[in-house]
């Protein structure tokens, strides 16, 4: 991921020198539960902990002659430890370090993004919260529907964080193995208690049974759910960016001091922080996607997967880490515009209440399909000729006979719109302390 989407944190986990750490981190571990077994003498352990190291500036020109990353890296180290060396990488195969290494670097980026997600959540709720009776306009196929609040807008996106959360902490637990079971994952030159030492000191455990590599279902599952998050925050910014428009301006972006919108026009104020998002998400999806193919590898491996990995992965966890951030400062310190959302309320001039006069009229003894046509003969009327749908209904003979005037008025209250919020809202957070 290049340089202006990757934040700090989540960059250095993905960086070739953190790569090498964990690389070196395995393979200590394996000298250590070979010395607990007897294999491998305290002394060569006390000199191969205290001289092993690694070199980029070296690792690069012996990769370029050998074309083997995991050979180049063991050359390095070994140049540091010297003759104790003989002893590092005992009866393993490269993937037995590489795929236990990267095991690791997911496991602390999930971390990462679940504190993310967590920390996103918590804003939600208090914008949630904060807007449960700010009244605004609810809308289906983009065209003005009934009212509902902002505030429960935003606890249907909270809700569906939620369900995020879950989905990361169980990709985590699945993603939370290694293996060091050697060249074809049968211990031929390994004895099974190394692997369960080893990946006990890395917190992690040992898959139950693997090839030469953890299977790809594993890691299609991690850059799934990322794909998964990634689309909802792109979902929760496109209803930004529509709320945004001229025309309904009912949300605002924060628009900083200094900010310019436009290098020919100074009034503008775009939504391009969502917009960027929607991008960002688009490269998430395609990611998962490269994850599914991976999963289909030749016999006990091949490494189709490994190029591509090495890109999806950091990228995805680069792209997911900014985004999540960007939009978790967006819903923060967003403008919120409650007249405005009280303003289109009324832009169809009472059309909204439509379903209430409808109902209205079956209460009071006509067929459905009578009321509906006296409603929509009115609705229609309205909506050719611009006209008030309220004053239409009380001027028309078919209504007046069956609905007083305060019938009509019932008919064209909030109230009843937003009367069940509440209990919404206590239906979401009701496991919450």
């Amino acid at each position: 991921m290049i340089e202006r989407y990757t934040r700090p944190e989540m960059g250095a986990i993905w960086a070739e020198e953190n790569k090498y750490r964990a690389w070196l981190a395995v393979e200590l571990a394996v000298c250590e539960a070979w010395a607990k077994l007897g294999k491998i003498p305290p002394a060569s352990l006390r000199t191969i902990k205290a001289k092993a190291a690694f070199s980029i500036s070296s690792i690069r020109p012996i990769e370029k002659v050998v074309k083997h990353d995991i050979v180049a890296f063991l050359t390095s180290v070994a140049e540091k430890v010297g003759p104790e060396s003989r002893h590092i990488h005992l009866g393993l195969t490269s993937y037995d370090v590489v795929d236990t290494a990267l095991s690791l670097l997911i496991k602390e980026s999930l971390g990462r993004v679940l504190a993310g997600l967590r920390a996103f959540r918590a804003v939600l709720k208090r914008q949630a919260l904060k807007h449960r009776g700010t009244a605004c306009i609810g809308r289906t196929h983009g065209v003005h529907a009934e009212p509902v609040t902002f505030g429960f807008k935003l606890l249907v996106w909270y809700e569906e964080a939620g369900r995020h959360v879950a989905r990361l902490e169980n990709a985590l637990r699945t993603i939370s193995v290694g293996r060091i079971s050697g060249s074809v994952g049968t211990y031929a030159h390994l004895d099974p208690r190394v692997e369960a030492l080893a990946l006990r000191s890395l917190k992690l455990r040992p898959a139950e049974v693997s090839t030469q590599v953890l299977q790809r279902d594993r890691h299609a599952e991690v850059l799934s759910a990322l794909a998964l998050l990634a689309t909802s925050i792109e979902k929760f910014a496109v209803e930004v960016r529509h709320l945004q428009r001229t025309e309904v301006l009912e949300l605002e972006e924060p628009f900083t001091a200094g900010q310019k919108g436009s290098s020919s026009m100074p009034h503008k104020r775009n939504p391009v922080r969502c917009e960027r998002i929607s991008g960002l998400a688009r490269l998430v999806r395609a990611n998962a996607q490269v994850g599914l193919e991976n999963m289909v590898l030749w016999h006990e491996r091949d490494i189709s997967h490994s190029s591509a990995e090495r890109v999806v992965f950091p990228d995805a966890f680069i792209a997911v880490d900014f985004l999540l951030a960007d939009f978790t400062d967006v819903v923060r310190r967003w403008v919120v515009r409650a007249g405005r959302m009280a303003a289109n309320i009324g832009a169809t001039r009472g059309l909204i209440f439509s379903q209430g006069v409808l109902l209205a009229l079956t209460r009071g003894g006509l067929t459905r399909e009578e009321a509906y046509r006296v409603v929509q003969r009115n609705a229609l009327k309205a909506w050719d000729e611009g006209l008030d749908f309220r004053a239409l209904v009380e001027s028309d003979p078919d209504v007046v006979r069956v609905l007083g005037p305060k019938d009509i008025d019932r008919c064209f209250s909030l109230a009843p719109y937003l009367a069940k919020i509440d209990r919404i809202f206590e239906r979401v957070f009701r496991h919450e302390s």
